[in-house]
């Protein structure tokens, strides 16, 4: 396992703790073992709570899902110039749009927001989220 790889994994949970400002109480990866050395490196402690790292392997459950979702942004990398910069807004719209505008069969219809409780409501929901973006910015 390159170190290299590890490092990385290691930033990618550090920038993770930072956004959402807390660990997570469930770490969920597949079975790459730069994940579970950066998970013990970053969230494994003696004291509780404890991270529970669940990798996918564990569950018997295999990561069509989310091998759909890299390739949905890797075809649209291949035609959009922006994703080369680093703060290119693109990849927080498209999560954004995953998460509470597209419906997903596998959910009944609903977006995952949706069946988390959060309801974004209005006929066109992408402008009634940017229409909610930029009155939050004013303040």
């Amino acid at each position: 396992m390159s170190r290299e790889a590890v490092d990385y994994a290691s930033r990618l949970f550090q920038q993770g703790k930072q956004v959402t400002g807390k660990k997570p109480l469930t770490l969920i990866t597949d079975g790459l073992k730069a994940y579970h050395l950066a998970y013990k490196r970053e969230f494994y402690s003696l004291k509780g709570p404890r991270t529970a790292h669940v990798t996918w392997q564990d569950e018997g459950v295999d990561n069509r899902k989310m091998e759909a979702f890299n390739g949905t942004v890797r075809s649209r990398e291949k035609v959009m110039r922006s994703l080369k910069r680093e703060d290119s807004p693109i990849l927080d719209g498209y999560q954004i749009f995953h998460n509470h505008v597209r419906p997903h069969m596998a959910l009944g219809g609903k977006t995952p927001a949706e069946l988390a409780g959060i309801q974004v409501k209005g006929e066109n929901k992408w402008l009634t989220l940017i229409q909610n973006a930029s009155r939050r910015q004013k303040n």
